[in-house]
């Protein structure tokens, strides 16, 4: 039995991860971090780059370890009816509701905005057009796509390279010259932590990982210790790619800060980079490439999505869903690009902590024996305390209107790190505890 892939192997595979996990928001969210961050973009990127790329990473090697076949079966050690929750609202929010809407704004406020297309009218019709190709694709998936996919990825991440090196070795302004922000001068670390929630990319490997797995076994590696170690130094080159290009963004953001005031978001950002060092014609390049680099990831998430959602609830076919994930992703991204931002920050806030522990704990399921005890007093008590970080998350007049701040006040007087976004931890600890003491006291065969 193999138990190491070959070197040709593990680039395909470090390849696929890469092609996976970058998207939209792995450009917009570090350059825009580097902004905010100034001279502390250091501390702040060490934050990103655990949730960014050291997340992913343990998602796809979890669903390896833990040998389920897929995001609901993984989510099932819960609980069956939580699987499939959790399944759903993870799918919606990488897919219709945040993550493909994002793709289309994105595109539009990195190429048509800054040509003075701003506005209702122009959102509008380009939305209008980029989900109409994405559906095109989605119905009819063909040799197109992948030559746009083999094609595109190169140019795009040549382009990007260029412009990378060429404003680090011609830097608008000093790091060190640069303020923080309020948020990242009191805390950077934890403030780069959360801009990793999103990139979305940890819910992403917790969907799309049992595809790499799957290629893995294909491969010839077989047990779930080989694949596990495969997948993680097969990740590794794809990764540590995004960690570089992630760490070059935020260090040309706050280097930024030398020529242009805080942008709006990291798209705007990126157009003001391009065309401050390459004149109209940078800026004409990139929106082509990221229009088209967003198409692509639109695709791949409507397929993935409508395919999932079809699995679930097979009455249904694959092309409703991919129409109606369509229409509501075009509803979605006329909101703009800071609204989409806005509303997915409190869905954010509330499913990366239980992504997180679902992940550790299927890493570390063999120290317990899968008992379903452990996940379901760390998933309870995670969830009752990421409430309180959704609900700190929600638009201020949201809160005022609903009456929160009561709930919010107490969060800050009981909940340890709450003031950091992490509210979350030491309630999981504690459900962590309570498991594994009913494991020790009354061991249970793994679920």
């Amino acid at each position: 039995m193999r138990e190491r892939l070959r070197f040709r192997d593990t680039v395909l595979v470090g390849s696929m991860l890469f092609g996976l996990f970058f998207g939209a928001g792995n450009l917009i969210f570090p350059v825009y971090l580097g902004q905010m961050a100034g001279q502390k973009v250091w501390v702040a990127a060490a934050g990103l780059l655990i949730t960014g790329v050291g997340l992913p990473l343990l998602g796809v090697a979890a669903q390896g370890i833990s040998r389920v076949s897929g995001l609901r079966e993984l989510a099932g050690k819960v609980g069956p009816r939580y699987g499939l929750l959790f399944t759903c609202a993870l799918y919606l929010t990488i897919g219709p509701l945040f993550a493909i809407p994002r793709c289309a704004s994105v595109s539009f406020t990195v190429g048509l905005e800054p040509l003075g297309l701003s506005g209702g009218a122009p959102l509008a019709v380009f939305s209008l057009l980029f989900f109409a190709a994405t559906l095109g694709f989605s119905l009819w998936p063909g040799k197109i796509l992948t030559w746009v996919g083999r094609i595109l990825t190169p140019v795009f991440l040549a382009f990007l390279g260029v412009l990378a090196v060429t404003a680090l070795l011609f830097p608008m302004g000093s790091v060190g010259a640069v303020a923080p922000e309020p948020l990242y001068a009191e805390g950077a670390f934890f403030a780069g932590f959360l801009e990793g929630y999103n990139t979305m990319d940890a819910l992403a490997s917790l969907a799309f990982g049992i595809v790499v797995i799957g290629v893995i076994r294909e491969l010839g590696i077989k047990s779930p210790a080989a694949v596990a170690a495969n997948t993680v130094r097969a990740g590794a080159a794809g990764c540590l790619l995004m960690g570089a290009i992630y760490l070059a963004l935020a260090v040309i953001g706050a280097q930024s800060r030398g020529v242009y005031p805080l942008a709006a978001n990291g798209g705007e950002v990126l157009a003001l980079v391009a065309r401050h060092y390459f004149g109209p014609a940078g800026g004409l390049i990139l929106a082509a490439t990221v229009t088209l680099a967003c198409l692509k990831t639109a695709v791949g998430l409507i397929t993935s999505c409508a395919e999932t959602f079809s699995g679930l609830f097979p009455r249904v076919r694959y092309r409703i869903f991919a129409v109606v994930f369509c229409a509501v992703s075009f509803l979605i991204a006329n909101l703009g690009l800071d609204a989409v931002i806005a509303y997915s920050l409190p869905v954010l806030m509330f499913l990366y902590p239980l992504a997180i522990t679902l992940i550790l704990l299927a890493l570390c399921g063999s120290l317990f024996g899968q008992d379903r005890r452990v996940y379901c007093w760390v998933t309870g008590f995670t969830a009752a305390a990421a409430v309180f970080d959704l609900v700190k998350a929600l638009p201020a007049p949201v809160v005022e209107r609903l009456h929160l701040g009561v709930l919010l006040d107490l969060a800050e007087r009981v909940l340890p790190l709450f003031d950091k976004g992490m509210g979350w931890l030491a309630p999981a600890l504690v459900g962590l505890v309570i498991g594994l003491a009913l494991h020790r006291l009354r061991p249970a065969k793994a679920e």
